[in-house]
């Protein structure tokens, strides 16, 4: 039977920024299963508990604790390990911290990105690099169709805003001329990803809906939403890290993939927050009820949707799961968690891989039969 991505992360040297974050890890874990010798970058896990201390990452890939805002200690890093690739996770990613803190956000989100483009740029041994934005980098004009990669960026909270000037300064390093400006042998491919509402095991960020869900449920609370019909392309964490990790494949091949690509799932998983928190309660089993309170600063857009044809032409790429095996696969983690008394996620996460994978080589999609 083929490998998942014809094999190619084995043996090679794969910079994870952001390794300790909920996606980070979650694609550390995968990295590190393919075989790749794994450099994570990052500041201390974001919240206790985290997939980074649950899986214990810590002393399976070679973590370094830095913040992408620290140029110098981010360049030692570039040099000393000597990447063959980078995926770019790094970053402020709640909406609702980036009111308080937005100089931050615009900090850690446009110039963390400058940052990492910049070592890259100037570290020959780096081939491909996948910066992750967000969804969110569109100007959301409440429109019922998807947003395409050609469609305007901008963003009216800073966490938007942060994000629209990311991907401004990754167009400015995909171009040749400007790389070569550093180093006249420069080739770097880079592409830049904008993925939907993530959700999966593991993630116990604040103000998020999933692990708002299971921090009520195992304190024994209700679950308030202020926002119960808010609309989101919802997709569990593997789906994107698919598709990140098949687009540093074929970075790698062929120029043409230094691209922009939306990365989301079918209508069929575009729910509300109502269905979905529902839907956790319900695998449950459990006394927490849906209590709803509505609130009026309507500070994140309530319909948002992508265009993700271009990624289904062009990378062969499509989302695996529907919302029921998502939900189960969550519910399942958590479970495996909160009744482990401290046990190694790890092996539990690989298992979770392995059926997204099987899943998926058998609807014939390209990363895993590749």
């Amino acid at each position: 039977m083929n490998e998942p991505f014809g094999g190619f992360y084995r043996g090679k040297t794969v910079l994870v920024t952001g390794d300790t974050g909920f996606k980070g890890s979650w694609l550390a874990v995968w990295l590190n299963y393919l075989g790749a010798n794994v450099i994570g970058y990052a500041l201390e896990p974001p919240s206790k508990p985290s997939n980074f201390a649950a899986s214990c990452l810590e002393r399976r890939i070679t973590h370094v604790y830095g913040d992408v805002r620290d140029y110098g200690c981010l360049e030692k890093v570039f040099q000393y390990h000597r990447p063959e690739m980078v995926f770019h996770l790094a970053a402020q990613s709640l909406v609702r911290l980036s009111y308080e803190n937005a100089r931050y956000t615009f900090d850690v989100n446009m110039m963390g990105t400058v940052n990492m483009l910049e070592a890259a740029r100037r570290t020959e041994s780096v081939k491909a690099v996948v910066t992750i934005t967000s969804d969110k980098c569109y100007r959301n004009v409440g429109w019922e169709w998807g947003y395409r990669e050609t469609d305007p960026l901008g963003g009216y909270d800073p966490y938007s805003a942060s994000k629209a000037c990311a991907e401004m300064a990754i167009a400015v390093y995909q171009n040749a001329t400007f790389q070569r400006a550093a180093s006249p042998a420069s080739d770097l491919a880079i592409a830049s990803t904008r993925a939907g509402n993530v959700i999966g095991g593991g993630d116990w960020a604040s103000d998020r809906i999933v692990p708002d869900t299971i921090r009520a449920i195992a304190s024994d609370r209700d679950i308030v939403v202020r926002s119960p019909d808010a609309t989101r392309p919802w997709q569990h964490v593997l789906e994107p890290l698919s598709a990140y990790l098949w687009l540093g494949v074929l970075l790698t091949k062929d120029r043409s993939y230094c691209s922009s690509w939306n990365i989301g799932p079918g209508d069929a998983q575009i729910l509300t927050v109502k269905v979905v928190v529902t839907g956790i309660l319900q695998r449950w089993s459990t006394a927490s009820q849906l209590v709803i309170e509505p609130e009026n600063s309507q500070r994140e857009a309530l319909l948002l949707r992508l265009d993700c044809s271009k990624a289904a032409c062009h990378l062969k790429w499509r989302s695996t799961w529907v919302m029921d095996q998502t939900l189960d696969a969550i519910v399942s983690w958590y479970k495996r968690f909160y009744s482990s008394n401290g046990e190694d996620m790890y092996p539990f996460t690989v298992q979770q891989i392995d059926e997204y994978t099987e899943c998926a080589r058998r609807m014939n999609v390209a990363w895993a039969c590749a």
